[in-house]
């Protein structure tokens, strides 16, 4: 079927359907005439699935089957079918009750989807529009097309058949694949050397792994002219003797073939002359002795056996590099950033409005209305071509934790990809090109794309990965122009720079009039995990920064950067500089000092990297700027895109504050709270149950020394633990027990053993608490220090004063049944979970920093009687439930009716002592909330 007759069917199919449609009766009949008439697709009902089953976990917390109307399997589309009087951008009782829009439904279907199966399109339709999300750019508005569109616009449905996605993920098997023969060929080279751990052996090794995969590459992709010349040349040599042929082969690949010595043996003579410093001689490496087992790697499994022009250049950057030992990427804090993830920035950053210009300047007609060519719209419509190419020629991107290259080298390739669609819109049809410095219809260069890097591996890696790309992208430009030159030799790509970008200046690699955005993935290194050459790095950029994360040193970096300028940046960090203690430490000083301001953010969400040794960590993306905003900021979360007139560093609409550690509560007639007591006894003041039953069954005097203990994991679990509390007990009686007296001995030494002077005084009282917080009488209320970020709420509850509470958990001494509803309740959730510190994703709820800055309500009599009541009815509800542990009734998934129900109660009670309730209806808008009446009662 050609483009005259497709678009023809299309028409006819419009016609057919116009104003008709019913979800139940007719979704079938209108997608197999749409595939079989339109897209000539033989037999549709064996191309789609209709009706297919799925597992989704609803509101109810329970599992429930739902069916999804059609389901592209090879082309990974699902497909939500409407009637024809639905709108699509309406929320309706979907299957289950949830009010949902088509999308958000069809999306939670895709959530529980296998891996496999799980769909790059989702396509919402009222047959009589077709609404289209890209899965792999799921914040973006969705491509939308009405019926009588569907004519002039069928091409943008062709994913529908088309291959990309197997594509794709071939690309990506392909260099998976190539990643692990390159780890193979390096462990089996590595083992030739006579010191495999030298630096400089590791640095040769290095070098040579990258000039190898460049000529396996270039193979492949017809750069060397003659199909398999490297393998042919390898297999040339006996194992024993590839060493030195290697040698050769390196030199001649450097030297320009005029200047090449014409009795060179011909098999060297019939490469061609590769440049930009790849096989320089100033890179001088030892080559080792090949073994049988690593000359066949390189010439079978790597150069007969395997393709290497189909790999993708940026995630092969990423496996490439994954060949480096894991205690050197944990020790630099590297991290491989996915596709996806990578476009979350580079698409809002700049893609989607340089897609959205190019789309525009498509959408010229150049046609009179009987169909004749109009010169004069043509020659406006390509003077527009020739300015937006002209524009992606200006646009300089610095990456300033390269690594191997990914970021950089995603955003060549996708600016290329804008110009060649430009140069087929602009040309429509052959020119022919006899020189490409004098008439290169190629704009966009490797020398807008810059890079810091501190491993020597990975700028080497970054490097080829961006000549791969240039490769690519140069034979997807010969597809639609004649190009009459050759590829090589190599354009120098000098821009990816070997240093310490904390220690570097940045505009020695891209002067600050010359730059336009600033992207990447910094390292990822808590306070704990930095040496002191990196400490020392961020004390250099901010002598006041304390306990803060490595990554921090970007943002400060990137900040006094752009000061003043109309560059723009954004990051993939971890979460934790958005939250808690860092907030302030890191922002504060970023916002005050270089007035930056956050465009738009992610918040948190796991990580999904390419690597084979991918990083379980949850991360945010912060883009920020000094420049006036020139578009709607927006928060991305939850799958969900939201415009809103500020952003704050906690990631949230509302004012901009810094929650500091504050040593008293914010608000008067406040019940105080505390760390639970410390021991620092090394566990020698604990004892396990079996233990405790151990000493007392024979020695039951001993149990006035031994006392029940509780930590945040035996609270939540329902679990026992004991401790040795020798508080205003008899000396001499302690003596009676020897078991005792050697845990005190073991505590005075650990103790006395101590960096810390102050422990080691406490030595003097080897069976005493060094911090005794413990309430002498009453009940107490503990708050866990850390606790599941699965629950909508932190299990808190009342102990009694004999039950020892340690310094993991916080305590609320004599708290009241007020204090108890105010703390259990949405509100103070909802600003833990904005102010807090996190454990991993786990919330840490500190005192100083959490409970101290929260704002507490002024309620009436009336208000605050509401809300000892409701807090009653959650204790009286989970006395229901004797046997189970708050573990098990804070599962989201198990949770009680009457607990949940009590606890709705409570949070309408709390809400309206605010004056929230019936105004306030997401966790957001609480936390705006409490932040605005943070700043008035700190204003004060």
């Amino acid at each position: 079927m050609n483009d005259t007759e497709q678009r023809k069917a299309a028409r006819a199919f419009a016609n057919r359907w116009q104003g008709k449609g019913s979800e139940k009766a007719d979704d079938r009949s209108y997608w197999t005439q749409f595939l079989q008439e339109v897209y000539g697709i033989e037999d549709a009902t064996k191309y789609y699935e209709a009706v297919k089953k799925v597992e989704v976990l609803e509101s109810d917390g329970k599992k429930h089957s739902r069916e999804i109307d059609i389901y592209i399997p090879s082309a990974k589309v699902l497909i939500e079918q409407k009637g024809v009087t639905i709108d699509l951008s309406k929320k309706g009782h979907q299957s289950g009750g949830d009010l949902m829009t088509p999308y958000e439904q069809a999306k939670r279907y895709n959530d529980w989807l296998g891996k496999e199966e799980a769909a790059r399109w989702i396509i919402t339709c009222n047959f009589a529009e077709f609404w289209v999300y890209d899965m792999n750019n799921p914040t973006a508005d969705p491509l939308k097309i009405r019926l009588e569109e569907l004519p002039d616009r069928l091409h943008e449905l062709d994913f529908l058949i088309d291959d990309s996605i197997q594509k794709i993920r071939q690309e990506a098997k392909i260099s998976e694949d190539a990643g692990r023969l390159v780890g193979q060929l390096y462990d089996a080279l590595r083992k030739m050397y006579a010191e495999p751990d030298a630096p400089e052996t590791l640095h040769g090794l290095n070098v040579l792994m990258v000039r190898l995969v460049f000529l396996l590459y270039a193979e492949d992709a017809g750069l060397l002219q003659a199909h398999n010349a490297f393998g042919d040349f390898v297999k040339s040599y006996k194992p024993e003797n590839l060493r030195s042929g290697l040698k050769d082969l390196f030199r001649v690949l450097d030297e320009e073939e005029a200047e090449r010595d014409p009795d060179e043996p011909q098999k060297l003579l019939a490469f061609p002359y590769i440049n930009g410093g790849l096989f320089s001689n100033a890179q001088k490496i030892r080559i080792p002795q090949f073994s049988d087992e690593a000359y066949d790697i390189l010439l079978n499994k790597m150069s007969y056996e395997m393709d290497w022009s189909a790999i993708s250049p940026t995630i092969f950057g990423m496996v490439f590099e994954s060949t480096l030992d894991s205690k050197m990427r944990h020790a630099g804090g590297m991290h491989y950033t996915s596709l996806e993830n990578i476009h979350k920035i580079l698409d809002h950053l700049f893609l989607n409005d340089l897609r959205a210009e190019l789309d525009e300047i498509k959408g010229i007609s150049t046609k009179r209305k009987d169909g004749s060519r109009n010169a004069a719209s043509l020659n406006a419509k390509n003077a527009r071509l020739d300015d937006f190419r002209e524009k992606l020629s200006k646009i300089h991107i610095l990456d300033p934790a390269a690594g191997s290259g990914n970021f950089l080298t995603e955003s060549y390739l996708s600016l290329r990809k804008l110009e060649n669609e430009a140069i087929s819109e602009r040309y429509k049809g052959e020119i022919i090109l006899s020189d490409l410095e004098e008439t290169n219809p190629i704009k966009v260069s490797l020398n807008q794309f810059h890079g810091i890097e501190i491993n020597d591996f990975a700028v080497a890696v970054n490097k080829t990965a961006l000549w791969i790309a240039e490769a690519q992208m140069y034979e997807e430009t010969r597809a639609l122009v004649t190009i009459d030159a050759n590829f090589l030799p190599l354009r120098s790509n000098s821009n990816i720079m070997e240093g310490n970008a904390l220690q570097m200046d940045w505009s020695e690699v891209c002067p600050k009039d010359k730059l336009t955005f600033i992207v990447g993935n910094p390292p990822f290194l808590g306070y704990t995990q930095q040496s002191k050459e990196q400490k020392a790095d961020l004390q250099k950029i901010h002598p006041a920064s304390k306990n803060i994360d490595y990554v921090a040193g970007w943002y400060f970096k990137a900040a006094e950067f752009i000061q003043g300028t109309q560059i723009r940046a954004a990051f993939v960090s971890t979460n934790s500089i958005t939250q808690g203690e860092q907030v302030a430490a890191v922002w504060k000083p970023i916002f005050e000092k270089y007035g930056v301001h956050i465009d738009f953010a992610f918040r948190t969400f796991k990580w999904e990297s390419e690597s084979t040794d991918a990083a379980a960590v949850h991360v945010v993306i912060v883009a920020f700027s000094s420049a006036a905003s020139y578009k709607e900021k927006f928060i991305f979360a939850d799958g969900k895109k939201e415009i809103v007139k500020n952003i704050n560093p906690y990631l949230i609409d509302a004012p901009i504050i810094f929650i500091e550690d504050r040593k008293m509560p914010l608000c008067h007639n406040v019940t105080i709270m505390n760390k639970g007591s410390q021991g620092t006894d090394d566990g020698h003041f604990y004892f396990e149950v079996s233990e405790y039953q151990n000493l007392i069954k024979g020695n039951p005097e001993i149990g006035k020394f031994i006392k029940e203990a509780t930590n945040g994991k035996t609270f939540i679990n329902n679990t026992k633990k004991y401790c040795l509390w020798c508080k205003g007990l008899n000396p001499a009686e302690l003596k009676k027990f020897p078991i005792l007296i050697e845990r005190i001995k073991l505590v005075e030494s650990f103790r006395k053993n101590s960096p810390k002077k102050s422990t080691q005084k406490w030595a003097a009282y080897p069976y005493l608490f060094t911090e005794d917080r413990q309430p002498e009488k009453g009940n107490y209320l503990l708050v866990p220090l850390t606790s599941s970020e699965k629950r909508n709420y932190v299990p808190i509850g009342y102990l009694p004063y004999t039950v020892i509470a340690n310094n993991s958990v916080q305590i609320v001494p004599d708290a009241t049944l007020y204090d108890f509803g105010i703390i259990m309740s949405f509100v103070f959730m909802s600003w833990m979970r904005a102010v807090c510190g996190r454990l991993e994703m786990r919330y840490r709820i500190t005192v100083t920093n959490v409970y101290n800055n929260f704002p507490w309500p002024e309620p009436t009599d009336q208000q605050k009687e509401k809300i000892e009541q409701t807090a009653q009815t959650i204790l009286d509800a989970r006395a229901k439930y004797p046997e189970s542990s708050l573990a098990d009734l804070y599962d989201p998934l198990l949770m009680p009716p009457e607990l949940r129900k009590a606890h709705k109660a409570n949070d309408r009670a709390v809400m309206e002592a605010y004056g929230m309730w019936g105004r306030v209806h997401s966790e957001e808008e609480c936390v705006a909330w409490l932040f605005k009446m943070y700043q008035e009662l700190t204003e004060k």
